[in-house]
């Protein structure tokens, strides 16, 4: 009787099944025993936590975003800064995680403040390198919004370099996308790296 009849998790869907099944193979490769008590629901817990860790994979910016574009007389800077999020580095599928800062100067539509955070979630949760999360939230607001620009900087910690390799737990890595006004304009880009950093 394999891990997960023996815990009556069959009845999970064939995919989750699967993935499942290669990680309680993965245990035993590791040296340990799937079917002990401390990890004889662990299989199907790290099935489920990864398909929840790269679901951004199915999602797209148009769709988030919907109908929450709003016509609005205003072309001054929109910041939302702090966005926490979580990520899979594709290197070693180990987590990287710290926040994201995005701006937009509207172009006679400004879209609902909750989407920038879901943009930055649908991105993060996909394997990733950091410097593509950066790229890809800027070009999904400057293609979803059509702002006159887009500024994007993500800061992170990696366990890839905490837990193992160079094991530096202080470093951050930083990370910038700017996209039309906010790349051609000094005073744009320097008004929203001023903001970001104030307390």
């Amino acid at each position: 009787m394999s891990v997960l009849e023996n815990t009556g998790q069959h009845t999970a869907h064939p995919d989750t099944l699967e993935m499942a099944e290669l990680v309680a193979r993965l245990l035993q490769l590791l040296g340990d025993d799937p079917e002990r008590d401390g990890l004889i629901r662990t299989p199907m817990r790290v099935a489920k936590s990864l398909q929840f860790l790269t679901s951004g994979h199915s999602q797209n910016a148009h769709e988030l975003i919907n109908d929450a574009l709003f016509d609005v007389e205003y072309s001054e800077l929109v910041l939302v800064r702090d966005i926490d999020f979580y990520s899979l580095c594709e290197h070693h599928m180990l987590p990287f995680y710290g926040r994201a800062h995005v701006a937009y100067l509207p172009n006679k539509k400004v879209v609902g403040l909750s989407k920038l955070p879901r943009i930055v979630d649908m991105f993060a949760r996909r394997l990733q390198v950091q410097e593509r999360l950066t790229q890809d939230i800027a070009r999904a607001i400057h293609e979803a919004v059509a702002p006159h620009g887009v500024a994007v900087v993500v800061e992170a910690s990696h366990l890839c370099m905490m837990m193992r390799g160079v094991e530096k737990q202080n470093s951050r890595t930083v990370t910038s996308a700017m996209l039309g006004n906010f790349k051609d304009d000094p005073k744009a880009r320097a008004e929203f790296l001023d903001l970001i950093r104030r307390p």
